[in-house]
């Protein structure tokens, strides 16, 4: 044993042990330059193997989640006159206890392709586009009547 590890209970690997080995084996792979050379080209080809496989998997994966993603996706499909609740996401602050975060109903104007629906409440003239998500059909009955205020339902927000 040597003195290091008598007083630490770990080994000792001084710099000079690790360099005379890495240089054993540099000399050891020189003996043969054509074998060395076939096991790196071997060792290549195996990454390449490992990666292609890996970007295949990865594929498959995502080719599931997405079919299981879209699968749970309910298509909404809004008509010209339908009544319908506005999702309002900026009410984070002080939202209040029960208070809701849909407000209207508000009436349809137009439906543009890709989902975008042009709408028109019942305070405000001027028509606005919003993404459809933030869109429900509004099928009657009693809301939380909120004053839709027209800074957050201006076309510059």
């Amino acid at each position: 044993m040597s003195p290091f590890q008598l007083v630490y209970s770990k080994s000792c690997h001084l710099p000079v042990e690790l360099e005379h080995r890495a240089l054993w084996a540099i000399k050891f792979l020189n003996f043969e330059p054509s074998k060395a050379n076939d096991k790196r080209l071997l060792q290549l080809n195996e990454l390449d193997e490992f990666r292609l496989a890996a970007n295949e998997n990865a594929r498959i994966y995502k080719e599931k989640t997405k079919k299981w993603h879209d699968k749970k996706i309910q298509p909404k499909e809004f008509e010209q006159g339908q009544q319908v609740l506005l999702y309002n996401s900026r009410l984070r602050l002080f939202p209040g206890k029960l208070k809701s975060r849909w407000s209207g109903p508000i009436v349809v104007k137009k439906v543009f392709p890709y989902g975008t629906v042009e709408i028109s409440p019942l305070n405000i003239e001027r028509p606005f586009k919003v993404n459809g998500c933030r869109l429900k059909i509004y099928h009657g009955g009693d809301i939380y009547r909120d004053t839709i205020s027209v800074a957050l339902l201006s076309p510059e927000t």
